[in-house]
C-alpha cells in the first residue's frame, strides 16, 4: 500500500481551524489510523478521551454531516488490500506491518525535503546545541546526541526532569546556543511542553520530533516533524521516529562543512585504540 491510512487522515484535517478537544480526536485518529473506519462515534470517543457529541461536533467541523458519513467517506478511501489483509497476521505480525505502514508515511513525507533541510541547518548552526528527550522519547534522544557528538563540536543531552531542564537551558543559551532539538513521543510529559515553552522565551528555535501534528508540544515548537509511533503493542514501536532522527543527523551534517573530516579523525584514533572487534 503505497498511499498511508495516516497520510489521507493528516490530509483531510489540513486546512481546519481546530479546537484542542478536535485536535485530540485527530490525534486519536491519526494513531489508529487503520482501524478508525470500523469505530463508531462512541468508541472513538472513549479512545480519545473525550464526549461522544464531541466526537459529532468534530465530523461538522470537517465538513461532514455528521460522523456516519466521516465514516463512510474513511471506508470509502480506505484500500481494499487493507481490508482484506487485516486477518491474515497474528497479533506481533500486526504490530510489525503497522511500522512498516508507519516508515512509508515518512517516505511519502520526506518527499518535500524543506523542513528536514531548514532543521539540519538550525541544528548545525547551534553552538551548543541541547537536545531534550524525557521518558519515552530518552533513548531516542540519547542515540541522535550520541552520533551527532561525533560531527557536531557541542551536543548536550537534556535527560532531567523539572528545573533541571531549565538550568540546563540557560547554560546553553548564555554560552550561545540557538536551537534545540526535542524528541516527544507518547505519552507526553507535562514537564516537556513546559521545558519547550521555557526554551522559546529563552530565545531558542524548538526543532520537534513528535509523533503527530497535532501532538501536544506542536504549540510549542517552532518547527515540528511528525513521524507515527506503533500502537499495536502493549508498549508503543517508535521506528519511524527513530529513523527520522538519523535523517535529521544527516541533513545536519550537510549542514557541518567539517563532519566528514571529524569522522575520519575518529574513525583513525578508534584503529589505533584498537576501540572496535573487526
Amino acid at each position: 500500500m503505497t498511499d498511508s491510512a495516516a497520510a489521507r487522515l493528516q490530509q483531510l484535517f489540513e486546512g481546519h481551524r481546530l479546537t484542542p478537544t478536535q485536535r485530540r480526536i485527530a490525534h486519536c485518529m491519526v494513531r489508529r489510523a487503520p482501524e478508525v473506519p470500523f469505530l463508531s462515534s462512541v468508541e472513538l470517543a472513549e479512545l480519545a478521551g473525550v464526549s461522544q457529541p464531541s466526537v459529532t461536533r468534530f465530523a461538522v467541523a470537517l465538513g461532514f454531516d455528521g460522523y456516519p458519513a466521516l465514516r463512510r467517506h474513511l471506508r470509502e478511501v480506505t484500500p481494499a488490500e487493507q481490508a482484506a489483509g487485516k486477518g491474515e497476521f497474528n497479533e506481533y505480525q500486526q504490530a510489525v506491518e503497522a511500522e512498516i505502514e508507519n516508515l512509508r508515511h515518512l517516505a511519502a513525507a520526506l518527499a518535500d525535503p524543506e523542513p528536514v533541510e531548514r532543521a539540519g541547518r538550525l541544528l548545525a548552526a547551534s553552538r551548543p546545541l541541547p537536545v531534550l528527550g524525557l521518558r519515552a522519547a530518552a533513548s531516542q534522544a540519547y542515540g541522535f546526541t550520541y552520533f551527532a557528538g561525533k560531527v557536531h563540536p557541542d551536543v548536550r543531552l537534556l535527560r532531567e526532569g523539572g528545573s533541571l531542564i531549565e538550568d540546563r537551558i540557560d547554560d546553553a543559551v548564555r554560552v550561545g546556543a540557538s536551537a534545540l532539538l526535542c524528541f516527544a513521543l507518547p505519552r507526553h510529559p507535562r514537564e516537556v511542553v513546559e521545558a519547550l515553552t521555557y526554551a522559546r522565551a529563552a530565545g531558542l528555535t524548538v526543532v520537534t520530533v513528535a509523533d503527530s501534528a497535532f501532538a501536544p508540544v506542536a504549540k510549542v515548537s517552532d518547527l515540528l516533524i511528525p513521524a507515527a509511533v506503533g500502537t499495536g503493542l502493549s508498549f508503543d514501536t517508535a521506528c519511524a521516529p527513530m529513523l527520522l532522527g538519523r535523517v535529521l543527523l544527516e541533513a545536519m551534517c550537510d549542514g557541518l562543512p567539517d563532519a566528514q573530516a571529524r569522522l575520519e579523525e575518529f574513525d583513525t584514533r578508534a584503529a589505533e585504540r584498537g576501540l572496535f572487534v573487526e
